[in-house]
């Protein structure tokens, strides 16, 4: 493995682990570059990394810092469904049971956490003891705290009040039950007294977001400074996972983030404002006053994706002088109709006012955010996005344009959990990508294949586990999952039933023990409003 550790420049203090600290590997199913690169991991390394009663390792694909021999507790931070496959690869590396249930009193704790298992577990919840459901600000020193007390005890008993402590979700503490091996789940339920029958996800209440830990030149994108301004959406998009599962949609005040802001420049030029919706932060103007000022004039700054309507010359101006040369638009298709179903609070006016202003505001370039397959999708929808490409290149035409276009995937926790892949989907990255060529625009398509698979471990079960173990072997490509799913018939639901199956709003999901912050009914309201309003 290599060692690119020496070129980091740390932004907190690492404490001096005491002599009875707890051994914690924490890794990241991916390479150095990636993993390090993730505003979340950095956030829970730091903060173990600062207690002295852990003393903590990390561990990557293609690097790692020294590790105990007898770690307490392994852990991942799990941020793309696909990288699964390398976690297990990673517990094999370490000597450790991928399965839950072969580890004993001799093995670590393996603990999980970020959105995908936030999302849903389930497909992977016997390869982990605990697993770790939301924030990690509220959960981490709960956790630790209870590991600690019981550091020593028989492992079922650690797990058993490890089970009791909110927002720790142990895996084994359930009973799923099904129809029959291929059939729908008739029952969820806690094993035994004491565990929770619903586990709820922990929510962050404070001022103080995440920011980075650690600076380098490594990192997928180099030595930048990365600033957490929202967390959460307003506009809850019906598909949206980033939206409803980090409800409520919070903003650090400007008096917290302009300190935050301060510290990464003491370590480099180049910052990045991260978040869901960057510009509705209630205070944004302030920031962006702040950040105009003559002092940071060779700041690099970048900002994720914005709010359409919110890109004004003046943002376009400045973003422009501090080194950007493009912004990030999430607008998912060009059709109103579309939109609207949704919940895409978007007009196609605005889009265009979107392009002139960055135009004149000395941007070079737009990206677009787009989806096909979405729940009432026509082509006549199709049609509209290329036709609103083709007036975006009559309005700015000195901008390039590019659409990154992925295919709609139900995730847990939103309106469209319900609503299956549409097969027709890929043809209609065909037609896309055939028709902007003819107008100039560059179409960035996501796989396909990718998103199917995606499909299956955002809406999978617990009867997953096994072929997911398998599949690895045979290679990560679709007809490896193809395959397994024949070899593996009877035993499990179709790979059709998971992927592209619309589900009935009465069945029992497999995340229906995990409280993500809504209700069902109102999830299921919100679906109702958008099919009524598709007029199809």
């Amino acid at each position: 493995m290599t060692h690119p550790f020496a070129a980091e420049r740390y932004l907190f203090e690492r404490s001096r682990p005491r002599s009875d600290a707890l051994g914690v590997i924490y890794g990241f199913p991916n390479t150095y570059s990636v993993g390090i690169t993730s505003l979340g991991y950095q956030l829970v390394w730091a903060t173990l990394a600062s207690r002295s009663d852990v003393a903590v390792s990390r561990l990557f694909t293609d690097a790692c810092e020294p590790l105990p021999r007898d770690p307490d507790l392994v852990g991942f931070s799990l941020s793309w469904e696909l990288d699964y496959a390398n976690l297990l690869a990673l517990l094999e590396q370490l000597n450790i049971p991928i399965w839950q249930r072969d580890r004993h009193e001799g093995h670590p704790l393996v603990f999980g956490g970020g959105p995908v298992l936030t999302a849903n577990p389930e497909p992977f919840a016997d390869f982990f003891d605990v697993i770790l459901l939301g924030d990690a600000e509220p959960l981490l020193d709960p956790f630790l705290t209870a590991v600690a007390q019981d550091r020593g005890a028989p492992r079922a008993e650690q797990l058993d009040r490890l089970a009791q402590v909110p927002g720790l979700y142990v895996p084994s503490r359930y009973t799923v039950t099904y129809a029959s091996l291929s059939g729908p789940i008739t029952a969820i339920e806690p094993r035994q007294s004491g565990v929770p029958a619903v586990v709820k996800k922990q929510v962050h209440r404070g001022n103080t977001f995440a920011a980075s830990t650690v600076v380098t030149p490594l990192a997928a994108w180099p030595s930048i400074y990365m600033v957490e301004v929202v967390r959460s959406c307003p506009e809850l998009c019906r598909f949206c996972l980033a939206s409803y599962l980090t409800l409520p949609f919070r903003t650090p005040s400007v008096e917290t983030l302009i300190p935050a802001i301060e510290r990464g420049l003491s370590a480099t030029n180049r910052i990045g404002l991260l978040g869901a919706s960057v510009t509705q932060h209630p205070e944004f103007a302030a920031l962006m006053d702040y950040l105009s000022q003559p002092q940071f004039a060779e700041v690099r700054l970048s900002i994720a994706s914005v709010r359409t309507n919110t890109v004004t010359e003046s943002l376009a101006r400045l973003l422009s002088q501090r080194g950007t040369q493009s912004l990030t638009i999430a607008i998912e298709t060009g059709s109103d109709r579309l939109r609207q179903v949704i919940n895409k609070k978007l007009e196609t006016a605005e889009i265009l006012a979107a392009a002139t202003h960055a135009q004149a505001g000395g941007l070079k370039a737009l990206k677009f955010y787009g989806m096909v397959g979405l729940p009432t999708e026509t082509d006549a929808d199709i049609e509209a996005t290329v036709a609103l490409f083709a007036a975006l290149k009559k309005t700015a035409p000195r901008l390039r344009f590019t659409l990154g276009c992925s295919t709609f995937v139900p995730k847990a926790h939103t309106p469209f959990q319900w609503c299956g892949v549409q097969p027709l989907a890929e043809k209609r990255l065909k037609v896309l990508k055939k028709e902007l060529a003819k107008l100039g625009v560059e179409f960035r398509p996501e796989s396909y294949s990718d998103s199917l698979v995606q499909a299956l471990l955002s809406r999978g079960d617990r009867r997953l586990a096994p072929l997911l173990e398998r599949v690895r072997h045979y290679g990560s490509s679709l007809g490896s999952y193809r395959r397994l799913f024949k070899e593996l018939r009877g035993e499990l639901p179709s790979f059709e039933d998971y992927v592209s199956a619309n589900w009935s709003p009465t069945a029992l999901l497999p995340w229906q023990h995990l409280d993500s912050g809504l209700p069902q009914q109102t999830l299921e309201r919100h679906l109702d409003t958008a099919l009524a309003s598709s007029g199809t």
